[in-house]
């Protein structure tokens, strides 16, 4: 689904990623980890074309994406779910979901997995109560949920999720956890930033661990839960 080589990322005169590599098969949830600062989210963003000053390859489904711009590469089905949300908090929890919607595509020849408000509300159902409620009455939690549910409008079949569990309450942590399985079943891939590896061991099958933009560590995911070294070497505070 997605191939990325030598990626780098600068914020004016400040590299901030020095070309890790990785790639994320069809159906998988990957984990990319490590410590606050470590380039998580800069990785995202440099994915998306969010970043102006970036060099690497960037493959999705065969196609190289790299020179493309954030339009062009939603239109391509990669779907982005950013840290600080960004709702429209204006608008009602029916009408965000509403502006994100996109085609349904199709994959290997066939259609793929679709999403609709109704499907939606089944893995959210926080979000089923309150569809005429505007999001800035919303708690950070179901914002959160929101951001997801309106970037899955856009039917993507590759979901950038980055820190799904940042400063939310625990129940909100495992209902996310629960909808990633769910959106897994339905064959959508995942590339999620995360520090919290109870979380990430829940959901993912394989890990790249960063350190200071640098590709550190990388394999399973039930590997890195039981390594504790690696752990306290490269995630621990």
């Amino acid at each position: 689904m997605l191939e990325v080589e030598g990626l780098k990322a600068w914020y004016g005169a400040a590299q901030v990623l020095f070309e890790p590599s990785f790639h994320v098969g069809h159906g998988e949830v990957v984990a990319l980890m490590g410590r606050n600062g470590a380039g998580k989210s800069t990785t995202l963003k440099a994915l998306m074309a969010l970043i102006p000053q970036r060099s690497g390859r960037v493959r999705f489904l065969d196609e190289d994406i790299s020179d493309l711009k954030p339009f062009q590469i939603a239109r391509r089905g990669l779907g982005f779910v950013p840290e600080d949300r960004r709702i429209f908090s204006d608008l009602t929890v029916a009408e965000n979901l509403d502006i994100g919607r996109q085609p349904v595509r199709h994959l290997d020849g066939r259609p793929a997995p679709s999403w609709t408000m109704e499907k939606l509300f089944t893995i959210f159902p926080n979000l089923r109560d309150m569809p005429d409620r505007r999001g800035a009455h919303m708690s950070g939690g179901e914002q959160q949920m929101l951001t997801v549910a309106r970037t899955l409008m856009g039917n993507p079949l590759l979901v950038l999720l980055d820190e799904p569990s940042e400063g939310v309450a625990p129940v909100i942590v495992e209902q996310m956890a629960n909808a990633i399985v769910e959106l897994k079943k339905e064959g959508l891939s995942v590339l999620l930033s995360e520090q919290n590896i109870h979380f990430a061991e829940l959901v993912c099958d394989r890990a790249y661990v960063l350190e200071k933009g640098q590709l550190q560590w990388h394999g399973r995911m039930a590997d890195l839960a039981t390594d504790v070294a690696v752990q306290r070497r490269l995630l621990s505070v």
